[in-house]
This record gives C-alpha cells, sequence and structure tokens, in this order.
C-alpha cells in the first residue's frame, strides 16, 4: 500500500534513466525542486537536451549499469523498455533507494502521484489500492479548480508572517473577478472592502474572517486613506493576512499605488491582483466598444474630479477618440461644456452605464447638448461611466436595446 508523503529533493542526487518525453517532464519538476540531477541515456531527446544545454542537468552518454545508481537518493526509470526498466527498479531495491518505474508502476517502490499547483498549495493524489493515474488525476484536478477559485478555506492555521494582497474586484459581478483574485479572498484573515469591489463574495468568507468596511461615497469618505493605510500595516503586523478588495482595477483611479508604498515603507509585503477596469468593461456591458475600427482608434480615461486639459481636448476633438469619465455624473454639466467650448460638436454621442455588469444596470443615451438635462430628469447616479464619441451611438453593433435605455439622441 502507498501512503503520500513531502520529500525535500534541496542539493539531493536524483537519478534519471531514459531521455524521452516522460524523463524530460520528471527532470524538470526534479530541477524546479532544487535536486542535484543525472540523466543515464545513450542519446538524448529534444525536449531533455535543452535542460541538458542550460547546464540544469548532468547527462552520461552511456547505457545504464548498477553502479549509476551509487549515492542516488532517488531513481527514476523511462526507458521504454520493460525489461530495463524491471532491472533498474531491482538495482535500486537493493540499494535501498526510491525508485519510479514508468513502465510498470507496481514494480517500483515509489509511484508519482498526479499533482497540481494551486498557488500557495500543490496537490498530490496517489491511488492506495493499485495504480489508477486516469482516476487520481481527475480528483486532482477538481481540487485544483476548487482551490483556484477559493471554494476551499486556504487561510494558514498556524502563525505566520502577515502580508496584504491589493485584490481587483471588476466591475462587480463576483464573476468577473480574477481567479488569483478569489484565492487571495480564501486565504484571507481580514477583507478590507469598498462600495464598488464585488460584495456578493463577502457572504461566501467564513464567518470568523474580519470584514472592515471603508466604503467611501461621492462626497462622503468616512474613512481616509491615511486610515486605510494604518488598517492595512497594523492588520499585516500582527501576522494576519490582510486583501484590500477594491472595484476594478487597484492602480486605475484606484489609490493602489499609495497602498502599496505604505506597506512597503513598514517592511510589509504585499501583492497586486489586477482587476478587469470598469473604465472598459462597463461600456462593454451595454454593447459599446472603447475602441471600433474605423469609429475610434483610441480612448481616454478620466475622473470627473479634474478638469479637461488642453491636450486631451485636443485628442476628443477629432473624433476618433472615446472619451471615457469615471466618477463624473456630478460634473456632467462642466464636463460637456468644456468640450463644446473647445470645439467639439454638440451633437457628439453620449451614453451613461451605471451599475454596469448588474441587475440594476441601465443605459442613459444623449449627446454634449442634451445629456445633462436628460440624466437630471431620469436620475442618474453613481456608479456610473460616462462615454463620450461616436462609439457611444445607439446600434453600433446592433445590439439589443434594453428596457430600461434611456435614448435620447433624437430629443
Amino acid at each position: 500500500m502507498s501512503t503520500l508523503m513531502a520529500l525535500d529533493f534541496t542539493g539531493r542526487d536524483v537519478v534519471i534513466v531514459g531521455a524521452g518525453a516522460v524523463s524530460a517532464r520528471r527532470a524538470q519538476k526534479f530541477v524546479t525542486a532544487g535536486a542535484s540531477v543525472t540523466i543515464v541515456a545513450p542519446e538524448l531527446g529534444g525536449t531533455i537536451g535543452g535542460l541538458v544545454a542550460d547546464g540544469l542537468v548532468t547527462w552520461l552518454a552511456e547505457p545504464v549499469r548498477a553502479d549509476h545508481l551509487d549515492g542516488a537518493w532517488f531513481v527514476h526509470t523511462a526507458t521504454g523498455d520493460r525489461t530495463t526498466d524491471l532491472l533498474v527498479a531491482e538495482w535500486a531495491n537493493e540499494r535501498r533507494v526510491w525508485c519510479v518505474n514508468a513502465s510498470d508502476a507496481s514494480a517500483g517502490s515509489a509511484k508519482t502521484p498526479a499533482t497540481s499547483d494551486a498557488g500557495a498549495v500543490e496537490i498530490g493524489v496517489v491511488s492506495k489500492q493499485g495504480a489508477d493515474p486516469r482516476r487520481s488525476r481527475l480528483i486532482c484536478d477538481q481540487l485544483a479548480e476548487n482551490l483556484r477559485a477559493g471554494d476551499i478555506d486556504l487561510r494558514r492555521h498556524r502563525a505566520g508572517t502577515g502580508r496584504v494582497v491589493l485584490v481587483g474586484g471588476g466591475p462587480g459581478d463576483a464573476d468577473l473577478m480574477t481567479l488569483r483574485g478569489r484565492r487571495a479572498l480564501a486565504e484571507a484573515d481580514v477583507v478590507v472592502t469598498d462600495r464598488l469591489g464585488p460584495r456578493s463574495v463577502l457572504a461566501e468568507l467564513p464567518a470568523d474572517v474580519e470584514i472592515i468596511d471603508v466604503g467611501k461615497q461621492p462626497g462622503h469618505h468616512p474613512v481616509p486613506q491615511d486610515e486605510i493605510n494604518r488598517i492595512l500595516v497594523e492588520k499585516a503586523k500582527q501576522g494576519l493576512v490582510v486583501v484590500r478588495l477594491k472595484g476594478g482595477d487597484p492602480f486605475v483611479y484606484g489609490r493602489g499605488g499609495e497602498e502599496v508604498l505604505a506597506c512597503n515603507e513598514a517592511g510589509i509585503d504585499v501583492e497586486v491582483v489586477p482587476g478587469i477596469s470598469s473604465a472598459i468593461s462597463v461600456p462593454a456591458a451595454a454593447g459599446i466598444p472603447v475602441t471600433h475600427r474605423g469609429v475610434a482608434n483610441s480612448f481616454q480615461v478620466v475622473t470627473g474630479h479634474q478638469r479637461l486639459g488642453a491636450e486631451l481636448l485636443r485628442s476628443v476633438k477629432g473624433d476618433t477618440c472615446t472619451l471615457v469619465v469615471l466618477m463624473g455624473v456630478s460634473a456632467l454639466g462642466r464636463i460637456c461644456d468644456e468640450l463644446v467650448d473647445a470645439g467639439v460638436r454638440d451633437d457628439m454621442p453620449v451614453a451613461i452605464v451605471e451599475n454596469g455588469h448588474t441587475p440594476r444596470q441601465r443605459v442613459t443615451r444623449g449627446s454634449l447638448r442634451t445629456i445633462d438635462a436628460t440624466a437630471r430628469s431620469v436620475g442618474v447616479a453613481n456608479p456610473a461611466i460616462i462615454v463620450i464619441g461616436e462609439v457611444a451611438q445607439f446600434g453600433l453593433l446592433q445590439a439589443t436595446r434594453s428596457l430600461q435605455e434611456q435614448d435620447a439622441l433624437s430629443a
């Protein structure tokens, strides 16, 4: 009967007999594990030859002999010849050296498990009752998929070094989070979240995960950025894994750079997991491409908090640049006036997408001349993305018109 063990191969001698595709895969794995690998084979295959050329393994260009195994900690034989592989396994047994026999798993003293890398952990599965590699692989892959999706609690249960992970949660739909982001949440002891992150994922966290809501709303910032930075650093210094869950991407008007700097200055390990920016994904939810061949060949992303600079105004004036405005609802009138005053035609299409990728999504359309009044009349509110340019015209991609869409282009 077999049992699964984790072996430390760092600096230990491993002998691989054979130079085919199986041997190449095993050699790469042992090299990655830090082993000192010797290949014994009269000729080299293509892939394993690259390892030899790079100096990662030693090659003995000769038929295998019993003394090649002397001093080895582990042997893997995969010559493709059952008789030779069986002989190598017998030599290994005589020397009390663990051996994997690729030709006949039952004839070796060790077996190669099905493995999958799931980030912080590696999964291994072996069959205890006879070789069944297909079953082991199916089980291993399913476990790995659950881990990558964050369906399994991955938090450490022994004290470790604290760290911070900035996770871009995308536009709000949990299905649009990355697998790495979901896995980071599964590892979290503390989650510091805001208003625009995918809040539905918080309900899936274990009850003992601390959730700190620092949600900011336009004109109302209950937790200043300096205090958020302090929370991240303080919790990480307690040896906890802290996830800072943000909407969109942490580095697109998300102040993620400031949080990274705060962690670096405090000596805290910090990782950034990118997210899908709402500047692109929310227009896409409404069937609006920010670039489209023959219509727009570039786009600019700004926030409504800033005035439009002269260079930006020149680029938008040319009709082939799309302007995407984040956090701009309260400044919509001013933005439209600035564009018209700069020479952008007042019938330029505008679309406002509220609550993108959620059941409450709504699209309001108009032109630079009409959109401010239209938005006020229908009660447009944040979170919303404003798209200004030819791509915002209705029907560009023959999208099905939503019942909630307000089309004011004819107004």
